[in-house]
This record gives C-alpha cells, sequence and structure tokens, in this order.
C-alpha cells in the first residue's frame, strides 16, 4: 500500500465548516486556541504534582503484589491516533481536540504504523483522535488493517456520523465488520449537552439510529456497537455491568435505539477535564478520591500493559493518557520513540513510565480504554 502524500492534509474537507451547525456542536474551544498556560503537558503536570505531592503509583502498585512495578503483557492492541482535528470542541476532551486543532497524522506515518503493525501479533487496530474520520487516510487505513485480519475499533464521537460526507460510514464499517466505540456521556440529553454540546444528544441519537439501520446494536458479533460513558462531574465511574442495563433500557424505551455494550470510564485529570477540576477548585479532592479508590484487582487489566499507542506523528507512549501528557514510551537509547523504528522486543522489556494520573485507571471497578478492568 501507497499513500499520497499531500500537501494540504485537510484539502479533502473542502469547505467543511467543521465548527459550524451542519458538523456538530461546540461546546468550548481548545486549551490551544485560547493560548492557556495549561495547553502546555508539562504545566498540567505540575499541577498535578502540587495537588497530590503524596501520591505515589508505583509505590502503591508494589504493595498490590507487583514488586518491580507494571510489567508488560503480551501486545494485543495497536492504537493509533490519527489526529487532534475533531468537529466537536468537549468540555471534558483529555485529547484538547477540536476544529480549532490541524494536527493530523499524515501519509509516511500511516504507512509506518503499518509497517510496525506487520511485525507484531497484536490482534486489534483502534483508531482515535479527534475524530478519526476526518484523517483524510482514514478509509484507506482501515481496508489496510481488515486486510490483515485485523479486528478494527472505530472511535467514535457519533455527531461526526451526521455530516454529509461522512454519513456513508454506517454501512461502509458494517461491510468490513468495524466495531464502533461510541462516546455518549449519558442516556438523557442534559447531561449529555452539559459535556459536549447544546444538541449533541439529539444528533448522537440520530447516528445510533443509522448504526442500528446498518445492523449494529443488534447482537451480531460482526457489528458490534460499544458505548462509552464518563461520569459528569468530580466522580468516579459507576458499576459498568448495572449502568449498561439501565441505558439499554431508557434508550429502547425512549428513542428505539440498541446497542451492544458499554464502557464506563473514569475521566482522567487531563487537559479540559483538568481545567474544570481547577476551575471549580476540585482537583485535590478528585485525585484524593482516585487514590483512595485504588483497586489492586484493576491492576492487571489497565491498558498500559497489552497496547501499543502511537500519536499523530509517529511518537510512541504506552497508553493514550501518557501520550496527551507528553510522557512518551521509555526504550533505551530513545528519548522520543518512532513508530518507523518500534522494536516489538524492546517494547516487551520496557519500565512502564507511570504517574499520579495513572490512579485514574485503577480507581474502582478500574478505568481504561476497554471499560473496567476488574
Amino acid at each position: 500500500m501507497s499513500l499520497v502524500q499531500l500537501t494540504d492534509p485537510l484539502a479533502h474537507l473542502g469547505d467543511l465548516d467543521l465548527a459550524g451547525a451542519t458538523s456538530g456542536p461546540k461546546g468550548t474551544r481548545s486549551l490551544q486556541a485560547r493560548r492557556v498556560p495549561l495547553a502546555d503537558p508539562t504545566t498540567q503536570r505540575a499541577h498535578l504534582s502540587a495537588a497530590a505531592p503524596d501520591l505515589d503509583f508505583d509505590a502503591a502498585v508494589q504493595a498490590a503484589g507487583w514488586p518491580t512495578g507494571l510489567t508488560a503483557a503480551p501486545l494485543e492492541i495497536f492504537q493509533i491516533n490519527l489526529g487532534k482535528l475533531c468537529n466537536m470542541t468537549c468540555r471534558h476532551c483529555h485529547v484538547d481536540a477540536g476544529p480549532d486543532r490541524r494536527e493530523i497524522m499524515d501519509a509516511a506515518t500511516v504507512e509506518a504504523c503499518l509497517a510496525a503493525l506487520d511485525r507484531t501479533q497484536a490482534h486489534t487496530v483502534d483508531l482515535t483522535g479527534g475524530a478519526p474520520e476526518l484523517n483524510p487516510h482514514f478509509e484507506t487505513l482501515v481496508d489496510a488493517c481488515v486486510a490483515r485480519g485485523k479486528h478494527v475499533i472505530d472511535r467514535c464521537n457519533l455527531t461526526i456520523l451526521t455530516v454529509p460526507r461522512f454519513a456513508h460510514l454506517p454501512e461502509w464499517f458494517a461491510a468490513r465488520k468495524v466495531e464502533v466505540v461510541a462516546s455518549l456521556p449519558h442516556y438523557r440529553a442534559r447531561n449529555t449537552d452539559a459535556q459536549r454540546g447544546q444538541g449533541t444528544y439529539e444528533r448522537s441519537i440520530t447516528a445510533l439510529r443509522r448504526l442500528n439501520a446498518a445492523g449494529y446494536g443488534q447482537g451480531d458479533p460482526d457489528r458490534v456497537l460499544t458505548l462509552m460513558a464518563n461520569p459528569a462531574g468530580a466522580f468516579l465511574a459507576a458499576d459498568q455491568c448495572a449502568v449498561e442495563a439501565e441505558w439499554k433500557a431508557g434508550l429502547l424505551r425512549n428513542h428505539g435505539v440498541r446497542f451492544d455494550r458499554l464502557f464506563c470510564l473514569n475521566n482522567m485529570p487531563i487537559a479540559r477535564y483538568l481545567e474544570w477540576l481547577l476551575e471549580t477548585d476540585n482537583l485535590p479532592a478528585y485525585l484524593t478520591r482516585l487514590a483512595n479508590a485504588f483497586n489492586p484487582g484493576a491492576v492487571a487489566g489497565i491498558m498500559c500493559r497489552n497496547t501499543l499507542s502511537v500519536a499523530w506523528d509517529g511518537t510512541l507512549y504506552d497508553c493514550d493518557f501518557n501520550q496527551m501528557l507528553d510522557l512518551p514510551l521509555r526504550v533505551a537509547g530513545e528519548a522520543r520513540p518512532h513508530v518507523a523504528h518500534f522494536d516489538p522486543v524492546a517494547w516487551t522489556q520496557r519500565a512502564i513510565v507511570t504517574d499520579r494520573h495513572c490512579f485514574g485507571c485503577t480507581a474502582g471497578f478500574g478505568s481504561s480504554c476497554g471499560g473496567a478492568t476488574e
């Protein structure tokens, strides 16, 4: 496969107004666009350190029966962040994505990802963003992964499917057996719009109906529709099984919408959610809440152990959250390891990079890109 290097990687979008009413609701502007100090990951890490100087994630893990700290499990998931460009600017976004972000993975890096994938036994390719569908190489990449026999996940914000240019995707996904992991803060409109902008819920329901019409949410293992929810506020995610039953009943009763499963994730104290915690003076209490809810049983399943996270520029990380805090993968001889030089053997021997934010993945029922970890 050879992709075309584009002079302007956003030219394929033409005159599409990503921040306008035709593309999706707008809740705020990115930290970067507002030029606030918190846009810098170093500043974010400094706030976390100052708010909870005594929290030690490594010590908690060691006390839980991991004397040498976290160790790598076999690589199963190859996660690719295709860019920070998004048609929405959600208030809780840990990526700080939005229509004003122009970072996007280019063709050479996409090809490097596929070459690296071929050197692994990973069975799943997890595509995320921003809105990954906005990358000009998105469909070509999906087809290349499907041709390799990989299970592909698209992390979809739902509203992108209501944009005319992307309205074909539900049927296109179904033909390729792509799993859709769709973010939806709540099954009620008020909670969803509060996090993601006025009108998001209505557009999300429209998108869910289109996915149902394409065969998703009907129990078909080849057309899996997963919803992903974050709490609205400084709270921990609830019991995933109990919440799933409530959501299924509510969405079916109120909108005739079906889905297959629900992932509940704790909000990570990063980027715009970190900004909200600081503005509401909730940061110290929230970090303490995460640490106090540390669950030793959740450690084994956290995503940094079996997932490689590739940033839009090709830099490698242990997980998506480390990526947003700019804590690159730690391998010998490379300060910022790149996917073009990915060594699967070195990956299994690495020391996983951790910090205070990691309590978010081990609090309560555990929390990762694959939902609860216990």
